[in-house]
């Protein structure tokens, strides 16, 4: 939980790095956030509840959406990319290699985007 509520400290903060375990955890938590709230909302969508559970569930990644590139971005850069890598996601099948570069591990030491989050 530590490591989704220093993501939502960086709010906007697009410099930097991040480690891979901030950038993992803050997804986790929000996949499991929108399937929380998403899949019951498809379920009742008939219903006031339904309805409620899909508008909270738009709500919920509107509010996200920015904390979500700023540790995207501050992961690139613990790898040594650029931000601009994000723009690959829009790409079909290359968007993997997007996937890839989240995975990887720290570039050691510091680099043109700051200190290694890791203190090594």
């Amino acid at each position: 939980m530590e490591w989704y509520v220093m993501a939502w400290k960086k709010f906007a903060q697009f410099e930097g790095r991040s480690r891979r375990k901030e950038y993992w955890m803050f997804t986790l938590f929000n996949i499991l956030v929108a399937c929380v709230l998403y899949i019951p909302g498809l379920i009742y969508r008939e219903s006031a509840l339904g309805l409620g559970l899909l508008a909270l569930y738009g709500i919920y990644s509107l509010a996200t959406l920015i904390p979500a590139l700023a540790v995207s971005i501050r992961r690139l850069h613990d790898t040594g990319k650029s931000g601009w890598f994000l723009l690959l996601c829009f790409i079909p099948f290359v968007n993997l290699i997007l996937l890839v570069f989240l995975c990887l591990d720290s570039s050691p030491g510091p680099n043109q985007y700051g200190l290694n989050p890791k203190g090594v």
